[in-house]
């Protein structure tokens, strides 16, 4: 996206019948990438009963203005990706941007680095456990020469993302279970980051609530009707 387009800071609302739908239409009407904007979640839709009452999902989209990180430990902390990328033997290319969603880390990650290339798939792993290992690689190696500064997130080829909309499309569904029945939902177990993404997707939603069960690796989210 060019300068000017980023000094427009354009804003649309689009709709669709699932959150995911609503985001690509905006997206095909503003041209951009999902990258490239802001996603407030204006109304989560529901399917009426036998199709009658429903509501379609609204959202608002913002055009992202969002500076690149800089600074001698963010090209540090990609020029240590890249070494473990290489002695991995994975070819591939590296990127650095702001953290712009909750999968991102955004609040709370420095920056994000991007790795993109073909057949990937070995460096995600299982539910991304093998990208996590390198993550916590490059933040362990990042720390002990930039004591406080990160951490960072690593991404590859969008797996994140992806990963997000997920969750959230899992949340609201489960949300609107609860509703419908009046008894709690509990998700599968979860990593924190993940655990968060579904927290933040209902914190706005006024008729349920959420918490985290359970211990160490086993902890869940578990989702009932707000009293």
């Amino acid at each position: 996206m060019d300068d000017a387009g980023a000094d427009e800071q354009q804003a649309i609302e689009a709709s669709g019948k699932t959150v995911e739908e609503a985001i690509e239409n905006g997206l095909a009407e503003l041209g951009l990438e999902r990258h490239e904007v802001n996603v407030d979640v204006l109304q989560e839709g529901r399917a009426g009963l036998f199709g009658i009452g429903g509501e379609q999902a609204l959202v608002r989209l913002s055009t992202a203005s969002l500076e690149l990180p800089e600074g001698d430990e963010v090209a540090y902390a990609q020029e240590v990706l890249e070494r473990l990328l290489d002695m991995m033997s994975i070819d591939a290319e590296t990127s650095v941007r702001a953290p712009e969603t909750p999968g991102d880390g955004a609040e709370l990650a420095r920056a994000v680095l991007d790795v993109e290339g073909e057949d990937l798939g070995v460096l995600i792993g299982r539910r991304g456990q093998t990208m996590a290992s390198l993550q916590y690689l490059v933040n362990l190696i990042v720390s002990r020469k930039y004591k406080g500064q990160g951490p960072f997130t690593v991404d590859v080829e969008g797996y994140r993302q992806r990963r997000e909309q997920s969750l959230r499309d899992l949340a609201f569904r489960m949300a609107e279970r609860v509703r419908t029945s009046g008894r709690s939902v509990t998700l599968e177990p979860m990593p924190a980051n993940e655990r968060r993404i579904v927290h933040l997707a209902l914190a706005k939603d006024p008729t349920v609530s959420t918490s985290s069960v359970g211990d160490g690796d086993a902890r869940k989210v578990s989702i009932r009707v707000q009293r």
